[in-house]
């Protein structure tokens, strides 16, 4: 037997006081017509009207519960239909529009959905649709009563569990982003419904484990949303993107970078742990996540953790003797084939952080001088020394062409040390020192005993 669903009873109430408001404007309406009516001519016409006007919303009526019943009686092949079916024609439509669409009861429907999402989103059942369908009641204009609805039904800790299902395809992951995407567009208390949920912990980990570029890069907008306007939670999603350098995944390094750059300027302070996520991630071989990880130095000498960020880079240019006795074995084994995993990413870290303190250097005069104080000097001529890497060599010999040109004292410190004949080598080719230097000449610049600490 066919059971009405309870919420249509407190929408047929709506109606019969609708409909009543419905009739005193169709009797003022009439042409030259007051309320109560006298002509008996108008008297049939207003009849007239609301006898089909109580057609048509009867006709609406049937038809609405028509098609619930359908959706209820309906298996997965035939709701996976329906859903293609308002996809296509109620993409984009506002809440008053689906209202008119559905006679009054949409929220009939989005019921529906809700529940069928609840019972079947850990098997994967038409998901990717039935999100979208959910998607269009969130992103409707003027339609904050279904954001409402389906958060009154845990909406919020479904959508997050999705992320979290290892059977759950991808593009089903993606659509539950872009709907998270939309509640917290809705407002701050929707925001932090979303991290109250544990929900910074859950999009962080799936930043890191999508295997989707373009999923990673929705999830890198739902996190931007959720450091603006947000004050309550902003640290927590601040401390989860600091929580993402150490990912083994590339792409997940390099929007971590990028959105940490705008929750820093948003939140003003610093957190300790972030000077040696920065710094070891300068180990990686993706010069994409190279760059965002050296804009983000550039952001970060401006706050209070300058100090311990420069002596971190400076220290990166002289890798320890426990680091680099660990490379001799494996080179010695096989000399022909370059051991990726053994040596090569405390050289890339030094090469990478020769780069940056240039790209400091260059914007920064009085950065500069500071780490002339720190013995940089020195330390750029030990990494010139550093045969094992040739791009270590070179990105610290580009460095040292610079504090050269900047500062006269250092100038004169470098040619006494060099000597002439390879300081006019330095001079004529920076960049390409390190392919026409001799064993003699390595030895002098990894064995320097230069000492400027002052830029006069």
């Amino acid at each position: 037997m066919w059971q009405v669903d309870p919420q249509l009873f407190i929408w047929l109430f709506r109606l019969t006081g609708f409909c009543g408001c419905l009739s005193q404007r169709l009797r003022a309406a009439l042409p030259g017509s007051t309320y109560p009516v006298s002509s008996g001519e108008q008297r049939s016409q207003l009849q007239d009207r609301l006898i089909m006007t109580s057609i048509k919303e009867q006709a609406a009526i049937s038809r609405l519960l028509s098609f619930l019943q359908d959706w209820d009686n309906a298996g997965k092949a035939t709701r996976s239909n329906i859903l293609n079916n308002f996809i296509k024609t109620n993409q984009g439509k506002t809440g008053p529009q689906l209202e008119q669409e559905f006679s009054q009861g949409a929220s009939l429907f989005l019921a529906r959905l809700t529940t069928w999402l609840r019972l079947t989103y850990m098997t994967g059942s038409c998901l990717e649709k039935l999100l979208r369908s959910i998607g269009i009641f969130l992103s409707a204009v003027s339609s904050n009563q279904y954001l409402t609805e389906f958060l009154e039904v845990g909406g919020v800790l479904t959508l997050l569990e999705i992320l979290g299902l290892e059977r759950v395809k991808e593009e089903d992951k993606k659509q539950s982003v872009k709907l998270l995407q939309i509640i917290a567009n809705s407002g701050r208390k929707y925001k932090e419904l979303i991290c109250e949920s544990y929900g910074v912990r859950s999009i962080a980990e799936f930043l890191a484990k999508s295997k989707s570029e373009k999923t990673q890069e929705e999830v890198q907008v739902l996190l931007d949303s959720l450091v603006h306007g947000n004050p309550k939670y902003q640290n927590q999603v601040y401390k989860g993107l600091i929580a993402l350098l150490p990912s083994a995944c590339p792409k997940a390094q390099q929007l971590s970078l990028q959105t940490l750059r705008t929750a820093q300027s948003i939140i003003g302070t610093t957190h300790p742990s972030i000077v040696a996520g920065v710094l070891n991630i300068l180990r990686t071989m993706h010069l994409e996540v190279q760059y965002e990880a050296i804009e983000l130095i550039k952001d970060l000498v401006n706050y209070d953790v300058c100090a311990p960020l420069l002596k971190g880079l400076l220290d990166l240019l002289k890798p320890s003797v426990k680091e680099t006795s660990k490379l001799q074995p494996k080179i010695l084994d096989d000399s022909s084939d370059l051991q990726l995993t053994g040596h090569l990413p405390v050289f890339l870290q030094q090469a990478a952080a020769a780069k940056a303190i240039r790209v400091l250097a260059r914007s920064n005069s009085s950065l500069a001088e500071e780490m002339l104080h720190l013995q940089v000097v020195h330390s750029l001529m030990v990494a010139m020394g550093n045969t094992d890497h040739s791009n270590s060599q070179q990105q610290a010999s580009l460095t040292l062409e610079y504090f050269v040109q900047m500062f006269p004292v250092v100038k004169k410190h470098v040619r006494r040390s060099m000597g002439e004949e390879l300081y006019q080598l330095f001079l004529s080719n920076a960049k390409d020192l390190y392919m026409k230097i001799d064993s003699v000449q390595v030895d002098i610049l990894a064995n320097n005993k230069v000492d400027v600490t002052k830029g006069e």
